[in-house]
């Protein structure tokens, strides 16, 4: 049976109000939860972003759920602080923490004052970084000199079984280049027929038999124009295309790139509509995909409606049909 998780956004609101909607989410019926880490908001009119792993500690205590977190090594976090906040969540509460890494957007990232390369260069930070990470947790002393320098690092503190380390894609390129290593892949929701090539790039790259996860973004609301409204208020930056996201620097600059972004394009880059049968549907297509796990993102601010919404009629429609 698929999975079916929570994301909590903490880039659009504060961790005390996740916390009690991840309690909510659980009791509603959903499987997981997944967390962004964020230094910045997308956009000044979301205005939050707590510290994603202060925040995990609380919420796997508040729950008996398990949960996944995406970072990007290298720039903000050094791996080795990775590694030890992993491994310590994993120890605290064996089997239920899985970590993605990205190569990172450059409004989470930039504040560091490293130059912020191109996507090769991203890619090749961010593997030489899980090959530490993964060396780490296996009780290894590091030290490596290259993109990044480790210096007689070694966990002390290890769980008996490491995490998943799942590597994040949106395109096939890289979704093939990560099949090699990565545990499992990690893509936000598309079209299924382009959903489809990147998983079948994963699966050639040496990903076959390895875990799926999708990140859905979608808006319900007790009307349509509710809905629309609140994809286009919140999640705008989503729909720019291109690389801008990676490389905007401020939510100030995604405030000014996405200003002539009308409503209706939002239909392009997130899944909108009041109708629970239809997100059913749609969440039924991605399963038959073969995800292990689809996280859903509703980007609107009326969460605790989302949640007794999908919890009591979308959850229920989807496993029926599963």
């Amino acid at each position: 049976m698929v999975r079916i998780g929570y994301h909590a956004s903490h880039e659009q609101f504060t961790p005390r109000d996740l916390l009690g909607w991840v309690r909510l989410a659980e009791a509603a019926g959903f499987d997981a939860v997944m967390s962004s880490d964020h230094f910045h908001p997308w956009s000044e009119r979301q205005g939050q972003s707590g510290f994603a792993w202060s925040w995990l500690g609380a919420a796997m205590e508040a729950t008996r759920l398990p949960f996944g977190v995406i970072s990007a090594p290298g720039y903000r976090y050094h791996p080795a602080i990775l590694a030890q906040a992993a491994a310590t969540l994993c120890q605290m509460y064996p089997g239920r923490f899985w970590l993605a890494l990205g190569s990172g957007e450059a409004i989470n990232e930039h504040m560091t004052g490293l130059p912020w390369p191109d996507k090769p260069e991203r890619n090749a930070r961010m593997r030489e970084c899980a090959d530490v990470i993964r060396a780490l947790f296996a009780g290894e002393t590091v030290t490596h000199r290259g993109r990044i320098d480790v210096v007689e690092a070694k966990l002390y503190t290890r769980p008996e079984t490491p995490p998943l380390l799942v590597g994040a894609a949106v395109t096939e390129q890289t979704a093939e280049w990560l099949g090699g290593w990565a545990d499992g892949l990690l893509t936000v929701s598309a079209k299924p027929d382009q959903l489809r090539k990147v998983i079948e790039a994963f699966r050639r790259g040496g990903g076959e038999g390895k875990p799926l996860f999708l990140q859905v973004g979608l808006s319900w609301a007790a009307t349509e124009e509710e809905a629309l409204r609140q994809a286009h208020d919140q999640w705008r930056a989503n729909a720019i295309g291109g690389d801008v996201n990676w490389t905007l620097r401020t939510p100030q600059d995604f405030d000014m790139a996405t200003r002539f972004i009308r409503p209706e394009d939002m239909r392009e880059s997130v899944l909108i509509s009041t109708d629970a049968e239809r997100h059913a549907g749609w969440l039924a297509e991605f399963a038959a995909l073969g995800f292990s796990e689809l996280h859903l993102h509703h980007v609107g601010t009326n969460q605790a409606e989302f949640i007794e919404a999908f919890g009591s009629r979308v959850l229920p429609a989807l496993r029926k049909g599963l």
